[in-house]
């Protein structure tokens, strides 16, 4: 071999659509075959869509995979590029998260993820079997070190390839997006290549499943630990890379790179893909959420027209005798921003019905949060009525400070099918919308000036279900609040730990106990699109029932 074409095919896939699957994976394909590729890779388990849950544990789901990696084989003996796609493997009683590489016409290798993670998001062990650890694959001339997402992640699996005789690495994967991962992935790449002086190839999917959106943003070392490629974020992508021999090395031609994106744009459009691929995917005609003039409902409307375009999104504001004219003014202002209609729903008739029903068993009980929950759980019935009523799923806006310590209403403010916002800090919301009046993402279907109005970014975070009220009445302040359950989520640290991180200890304590108290509230929580290193749900998995009260070491 003195040269070789490979083509990182960067998907998509729709899990449990296999034909669709299945047609995308063939049209990348030919789109590869038209540039001369030798070979295409896909991401791991691009035939099925990752992670499949207990999907695979269907004895027909799996069979149908297997039937696609066979129509994809067979495609193969057109002469036209080899292909490796993954999907599950069924031999015998077990089990395999599997890569297949496939050419003249057959299935000429097969292999197993060896490294089965069971942390976080992940509990592959629970449906797979793990396979033994991955011998090189002879292809065309080249032999190829074809590893699974996880694999790669320990030096075990990259150095059998490389005492096995591989020549280039090449890694499959699933992998989904967290705050300040990517730079961990080259990290963690340029290591491998160090310890086995071979090039690495990073095949990523990319878009949202569930609550966890796929990144992308594939790549390829050389043996000298340069980066030749950088494939974008959060978009389908085919590039063909060009390899030759020099020396023993196998080289990667350089590509041109593209500039680093920052954090801010990172993670709004994680959110922006999240969604987009969550309404998409179940077929939603739209989404609708109630807009009240604050950052929250903001922000969360400039990301649902962002994936969506302003014609599928609808907004309605729900006034109260306790909301502002400053609130009434900036909700308008911001659909007109976004071009997106406003709807107006006052809440008052709601208000005095429930209360005069409610009288006869509430006399002699002052007004307290019951009557506030009552305003928040009038508002959740009119949205939930508009989305029976015209199909639009709705979005709920509450972010992960609010979340963490049960600053919502269940039933209320809780109501919705989908949150934009449930793994974002209370600074980060600030952060995103100063970051995105500024900026428009290059994929975004909204308009390119603010997104809302400055008011909105500057005042205090009102509640307004009483005179007055602000968020601060009740809450730290939310640099303080935020660092905090930073340290208390993601971090597990405990009071002395926080302490010594220059937090006060009765605040430490009493923003712990919220955040403890508040666990059943999380667990009938929508889900929602995950940023941080620790989302609330299969991240973070605590008992409601919990006698543990100290949090000390």
């Amino acid at each position: 071999m003195t040269g070789f074409r490979i083509a990182i095919a960067q998907l998509n896939p729709h899990l449990g659509a296999l034909d669709a699957n299945l047609a995308r994976i063939r049209a990348v394909r030919a789109e590869a075959a038209a540039l001369g590729a030798d070979l295409v890779v896909t991401p791991e388990f691009s035939v099925a869509g990752y992670p499949p849950e207990d999907l695979v544990r269907k004895p027909a789901f799996v069979a149908e995979c297997e039937k696609v990696v066979e129509a994809l084989a067979a495609d193969t003996a057109d002469g036209g590029p080899a292909l490796i796609v993954g999907g599950p493997w069924r031999d015998g009683e077990r089990l395999y998260n599997a890569a297949f590489v496939l050419d003249g016409g057959r299935v000429v290798a097969r292999r197993a993820k060896h490294e089965l993670p069971n942390y976080g998001v992940f509990d592959d062990k629970r449906v797979f079997d793990a396979g033994p650890s991955p011998g090189p694959v002879a292809l065309r001339g080249l032999r190829i070190g074809l590893m699974i997402c996880e694999d790669w992640w320990f030096p075990a699996v990259s150095e059998g390839l490389q005492e096995s005789g591989a020549e280039i690495l090449v890694s499959v994967n699933g992998s989904p997006f967290e705050d300040g991962k990517q730079p961990r992935r080259v990290d963690l790449a340029v290591a491998r290549v160090v310890e086995t002086g071979l090039p690495f190839m990073f095949c990523a999917q990319v878009g949202g499943q569930d609550e966890l959106v796929f990144d992308g943003a594939s790549f390829v070392l050389n043996a000298d630990r340069s980066l030749a490629v950088q494939m974008p974020a959060f978009s389908e992508s085919l590039v063909v890379t060009d390899w030759t021999r020099q020396g023993d090395s196998l080289v990667c031609a350089q590509q041109v790179l593209p500039a680093e994106e920052d954090r801010l744009s990172l993670i709004y459009r994680c959110m922006v893909r999240g969604l987009a691929d969550y309404v998409n995917k179940n077929g939603f005609p739209g989404v609708l959420l109630g807009l009240s003039g604050g950052i929250d409902s903001a922000l969360t409307a400039a990301v649902a027209v962002d994936a969506l375009g302003a014609a599928r999104v609808r907004t309605v504001m729900m006034p109260s005798p306790y909301t502002s004219q400053d609130s009434l003014d900036d909700a308008a202002l911001c659909a007109s921003l976004l071009g997106i209609r406003c709807d107006t729903v006052s809440i008052e008739p709601a208000m005095a019905a429930f209360g005069q029903a409610l009288r006869p068993l509430f006399e002699g009980h002052a007004a307290d949060i019951t009557e506030e929950n009552v305003q928040s759980r009038s508002r959740g019935l009119i949205l939930m009525a508009m989305s029976n009523k015209f199909g639009d799923m709705l979005l709920t806006t509450g972010n992960k400070s609010e979340m963490s310590v049960g600053y919502a209403t269940l039933y209320g403010d809780m109501c919705g099918g989908y949150s934009v916002l449930k793994d974002v800090y209370k600074t980060t919301v600030f952060a995103l919308s100063r970051w995105r009046n500024e900026q428009c993402p290059p994929d975004a279907l909204g308009p390119a000036g603010p997104v809302m109005p400055e008011r909105v970014i500057t005042k205090p975070p009102l509640a307004e279900l009483k005179p007055d009220q602000t968020d601060q009445d009740t809450l730290p302040p939310y640099d303080v609040l935020d660092g905090i359950l930073a340290g208390l989520v993601e971090g597990e640290l405990d009071v002395d730990g926080l302490v010594a991180a220059g937090y006060e200890r009765a605040t430490v304590l009493r923003v712990w106990k919220m955040l403890d108290r508040a666990e059943y509230k999380r667990r009938q929580a929508p889900p929602g699109v995950k940023i941080t290193a620790r989302a609330f749900g299969r991240d973070r998995r605590y008992p409601i029932t919990n006698g543990y009260t100290r949090l000390v070491s």
